[in-house]
């Protein structure tokens, strides 16, 4: 094509839901289960608004046996009018149009979620069919679309008076569009059970009709949920929240099995500036920060201004309390830090026009709600501590001893990164490092034993593979602090290696690596070495795992030779789907008849060449990418499996114990 060739015929003009068809991503971030679930957020949100508003109390949301998803609210119900501008109903209008909604000019709604205004409509566009029932006083009116088209007008389908008004959408998303069309359970009741605290006196039930959450044959071992202990499975699977103590209720409900070191929850409610500002903490006896935001009720991930201005009040607060009655010792005072150890707290803000940055709104950039929360948390706060004294040395004497241990952190860290305290520019000894400078390009292998780390480093592609052995089993570090953490040889050799620091001075764009490999034996005490790794990144290296550099090898259990066909296999059942396909006999007691079966004890078995082939070859090998989907579920399975609280650790094992067969110890 010439330049002559391109004119006005080649620009596309994409109207109503087109854009939204032709770039789904754009609209709801991928195609994948987070997209998915992002329709089912966007109906959702449209009653919490009707809530928050303070027109609706009760929420369903139902998922059907024919896959589909249905969102009822008794609020106000979608207007069901001709719209002056489009001529067309509203209910068409706000399901077929691109930014048309009632959250622009806020005089429908003072605060909303859905305040990109493509909501719903995109729910619609992305969608097979759906339907939509409007419950008013005179009477209830439907609609139905296909693929976002309307099938006809709105219809009014009976004349019999409702006591209650409301909306009821249902609809089946679009298989040509998306990966998946299974809906998690778990990952819809997590965000209602948020809703229900952030909205006091909302009532949301929740209905699964279908009889399995998934087949189990089609989810790997990541995939499956873990139940907690001595739930059966009921169906159909109900469940209904309500907190009548709104954010209060959700820390009392997170610090409840942490150890709390307050005799009182914190909860402040406030308004500044036209922003509405509530708060509640609590701090508990552990090293970890645990924080959530919302704004609007959407959950703001990646923090933001109103997070900010909570942490500047909280500091100063507990600086001025310390100043005040002579606590600090001369000169002393407390770091941001110092006052997050142990800290369990819910900050929500509603406000007007939220900016949000990001598609996924991950982060609430509205700079006024830095000022209102820090003018009313600040002072709710200094009034708590005064008529709470036992509280406020509770708390402060958490902080002082925060501080004294990040002194301490900092004068091991500097021990450690010391300029010449090491040879080869403070990396250590045992290292066998890659050739290549490019982190992109370079990948680490944190091998489990000196047997395995020498195959390993004979086996490596030198120019890209490094290889770090530890030595036994490293520090569990959810009951250690930094300090304590220094200390530990194998994990200062591995902080070392990955030169991007620790604690304070941490900093990721330093990461010699962008993959991280944890290659440890297929048996019990590999797969302990590799929890103890899971929690050190967990607690202190997150975005090692949010940004995808962090992964586990899978090496085989088995290697099956017939004559000079040689194969890996990496389960007892794989084995014998492999002998199948291979034409292996079997004699009378169950023996293989003209193969060798070889069995791993560990990688320390297998001589270089065949820990290359099956483990480390990029070509051919295995490898488990470490994601964090849900940060909060995370951090309970980490506490429980890895904190000091016995019981919780025991009913747990109890309640798996049947489902873990052939193990080998």
């Amino acid at each position: 094509m010439n330049g002559e060739d391109y004119t006005s015929k080649d620009i596309q003009v994409l109207k109503g839901l087109e854009p939204v068809k032709k770039r789904p991503g754009m609209y709801i971030g991928s195609t994948d289960e987070r997209g998915l679930h992002h329709l089912v957020w966007e109906v959702i949100d449209n009653s919490v608004d009707e809530a928050m508003a303070g027109f609706c109390d009760e929420i369903k949301v139902t998922l059907h046996t024919d896959g589909s998803c249905e969102v009822e609210d008794n609020g106000r119900g979608i207007p069901v009018d001709i719209h002056p501008e489009t001529k067309k109903s509203t209910l068409e209008t706000v399901l077929t149009v691109l930014h048309a909604g009632g959250k622009f000019d806020g005089s429908a709604y003072k605060v909303s979620g859905g305040l990109h205004g493509v909501g719903v409509s995109v729910t619609n566009a992305l969608s097979t069919w759906l339907k939509v029932w409007v419950k008013k006083p005179d009477g209830t009116y439907f609609m139905e679309f296909r693929e976002g088209d309307p099938v006809a007008d709105v219809t009014k389908i009976n004349d019999t008076p409702n006591k209650r008004s409301g909306t009821i959408v249902r609809f089946l998303p679009n298989d040509k569009t998306f990966t998946t069309t299974f809906f998690h359970r778990n990952t819809i009741v997590k965000r209602i059970r948020e809703h229900a605290f952030l909205t006091k006196n909302l009532k949301i039930k929740f209905t699964d009709l279908r009889k399995i959450e998934k087949p189990t044959d089609e989810l790997d071992d990541s995939q499956k949920e873990i139940k907690p202990p001595f739930e059966k499975e009921k169906f159909p699977f109900k469940k209904s929240f309500f907190f009548e103590g709104g954010i209060k209720s959700f820390v009392r409900a997170t610090s409840r099995n942490l150890a709390p070191i307050q005799q009182n929850i914190f909860y402040c409610e406030g308004e500044e500036a036209g922003i509405y500002v509530e708060i509640s903490l609590c701090y508990v006896d552990n090293f970890h920060e645990y924080i959530w935001s919302f704004a609007n009720n959407i959950a703001t991930t990646d923090g933001g201004s109103h997070v900010t201005g909570f942490r500047s009040a909280l500091t100063r607060c507990m600086n001025d309390y310390g100043t005040k009655y002579q606590i600090f010792k001369k000169d002393e005072n407390l770091k941001g830090e110092d006052t997050r150890e142990g800290l369990v707290a819910t900050i929500s803000v509603k406000l007007r026009n939220a900016q949000f940055e990001g598609q996924t709104k991950g982060k609430l950039g509205t700079p006024e709600a830095r000022n209102a929360v820090e003018v009313v948390f600040g002072r709710k706060f200094a009034e708590f501590l005064e008529e709470n004294p036992t509280d406020a040395k509770s708390i402060l004497s958490k902080n002082l001893l925060a501080q004294r241990a990040r002194e301490a952190a900092r004068a091991a860290r500097d021990m450690v990164t010391r300029k010449g305290a090491l040879e080869g520019a403070g990396l250590p000894g045992k290292l066998a490092d890659c050739s290549s400078k490019d982190p992109s390009q370079s990948e680490i292998f944190i091998v489990e034993g000196d047997s395995a780390g020498g195959s390993a480093k004979l086996g490596r592609n030198r120019k890209i593979q490094a290889i770090l052995p530890l030595r036994g089993k490293i520090l569990n570090t959810e009951r250690a602090r930094l300090d304590k953490i220094l200390k530990n040889n194998e994990i200062r050799d591995l902080i070392k290696a990955m030169g991007m620091g620790v604690g304070e001075e941490l900093d990721y764009s330093k990461l010699r690596y962008h993959k991280i490999i944890f290659m440890t034996d297929a048996d019990v005490d590999g797969a302990h070495i590799r929890t103890l790794g899971l929690t050190l990144f967990f607690r202190y290296f997150p975005q090692v795992i949010e940004k995808g550099h962090l992964f586990i090898a899978k090496p085989p259990l088995f290697k099956i030779q017939k004559g000079k066909d040689v194969r890996y296999v990496f389960s007892e059942i794989e084995l014998e789907e492999e002998i199948i396909k291979m034409n292996i006999e079997k004699d009378d007691e169950g023996n293989v008849k003209g193969a060798t079966i070889s069995r791993y004890k560990g990688l320390g078995e297998m001589n270089p060449d065949q820990l290359w082939e099956t483990t480390m070859n990029p070509e051919n090998r295995i490898l488990l990418k470490v994601t964090m989907e849900d940060a909060e579920e995370a951090d309970k399975v980490f506490t429980m499996l890895m904190g000091e609280e016995v019981l919780p650790r025991k009913q747990f094992i109890e309640s798996m114990a049947e489902e873990v067969k052939n193990l080998d110890i």
